[in-house]
């Protein structure tokens, strides 16, 4: 019997659902401060989801049972599994409209001005510098872009900023990822580039440490940045999971880092007020309290994860910093990125978002716990903002401000 190729193409369509369905569960399920054994529960389910059920299916429904592939009849399969098949089905038919969304949003918080230039640390050391952590299998995945970092400056305005500020930059960084398979001097190297890069703050978005013995990195990594106006950090849901935690915050103080984790600070700068917050919510503390803040100070938050989005817009925040996502790791062509562990699956996976009155900035981090990277650089940027030269981003502003007071 001669194969019936439109029920192939059909099947295919329908594994590119599945397959969503997987993704955007498994994301939406790590947005939340579960037991690591439960997470590791579903990424198990995930995989046996992706790289099984298809191939079993081909199997018993493509060759045998119905043999759909053969010219079969899907009215022969079971009533369940063709409901679940029609919402695989409507999930590929979403994907495309999916994609232009994204790039759309994107094209709505473009910045003013982008510069970025390409460093690859392997080439400069001379060697790649591996260690003897876990999934070093993964480091040697062709086209595998983890040994390379892109620097970024960009440039944004805000209704929130005052005049004398312009120009006011901050160094942002997140997700280092300290857990041995990428070796100390890759890391030495980064933070050297970025001791280079010219900033008035400098800013860490958490996820520090997998392995608590590197802790003693901290001093020649951290301890190279400096900047005028303060160092500041935030703790991530990886540092959460470690005994230690405090130790990390401890290690990081000794060196001039200030930890803004459910605290405000308030930086005097040309004779304007800065609040700086920090969260590291959902999986440790409390968010900050702004009630005795300065009226009409611009406000900066330092999130983990960019799911506190909703928090920050009632807030009246200016500009919100995050990581978390890692921009995904892999970035497929024309779709974008496909892994996000957020509430939100991958709409926040990266770059800048304007959520009225803030502007949210995500950094696709420095590492990650599997180094894997394609198409999807590490990233450390340097962010220059600008006063606002329109009406509506103020009016969003003090709308936001007289909500919440």
């Amino acid at each position: 019997m001669d194969i019936d190729w439109l029920n192939v193409a059909v099947f295919c369509g329908l594994c590119a659902g599945h397959i969503a369905l997987a993704v955007g569960i498994v994301n939406r399920v790590h947005g939340w401060p579960l037991p690591e054994l439960a997470l590791r529960l579903v990424r198990r389910l995930h995989d046996a989801a992706i790289f099984i059920l298809p191939p079993a299916f081909a199997w018993f429904a493509g060759i045998e049972g119905p043999r759909l592939f053969l010219g079969g009849l899907w009215s022969q399969l079971p009533l369940a599994l063709l409901a679940y098949l029609a919402i695989c089905s409507a999930l590929a038919l979403a994907l495309p409209v999916v994609a232009l969304s994204r790039r759309l949003r994107a094209a709505r918080t473009s910045p003013i001005s982008n510069h970025a230039r390409t460093i690859d640390i392997a080439a400069e050391l001379g060697f790649r510098p591996l260690g003897r952590g876990p999934h070093r299998i993964l480091t040697h995945v062709p086209g595998n872009e983890f040994l390379k970092l892109e620097v970024a400056e960009q440039e944004y305005r805000l209704a929130g900023l005052p005049a004398a500020w312009d120009g006011l930059s901050i160094l942002h960084f997140s997700d280092v990822h300290f857990i041995g398979t990428i070796d100390r001097p890759y890391f030495e190297r980064v933070f050297r580039i970025a001791a280079d890069v010219p900033a008035d703050i400098t800013v860490f978005t958490g996820d520090l440490l997998d392995r608590e013995a590197l802790i003693d990195w901290i001093p020649e990594t951290f301890g190279l940045l400096s900047a005028p106006l303060g160092r500041y950090f935030i703790l991530g849901n990886h540092d959460a999971r470690l005994r230690n935690t405090e130790e990390i915050r401890r290690r990081l103080e000794q060196i001039g880092w200030r930890g803004v984790a459910g605290k405000v600070r308030v930086i005097d700068h040309l004779a304007e007020r800065l609040v700086l917050c920090g969260s590291e919510l959902p999986w440790m503390g409390t968010q900050p309290d702004l009630a005795a803040c300065p009226a009409g100070a611009f406000r900066l938050f330092l999130s983990h994860t960019p799911d506190n989005i909703g928090w920050a817009r009632e807030n009246a925040i200016d500009l919100m910093l995050s990581g978390h996502n890692h921009g995904g790791q892999v970035r497929l062509p024309l779709f974008g990125p496909v892994y996000s562990p957020s509430r939100h699956g991958a709409r926040y996976a990266s770059g800048a978002f304007w959520e009225p009155p803030t502007l949210l900035y995500v950094s696709r981090g420095i590492s990650g716990k599997h180094p894997l990277r394609w198409n999807c650089l590490p990233q450390l940027t340097r962010l220059v903002l600008r006063p606002a030269v329109c009406g509506s981003q103020k009016s969003d502003r003090l709308r936001a401000l007289d909500a919440s007071h």
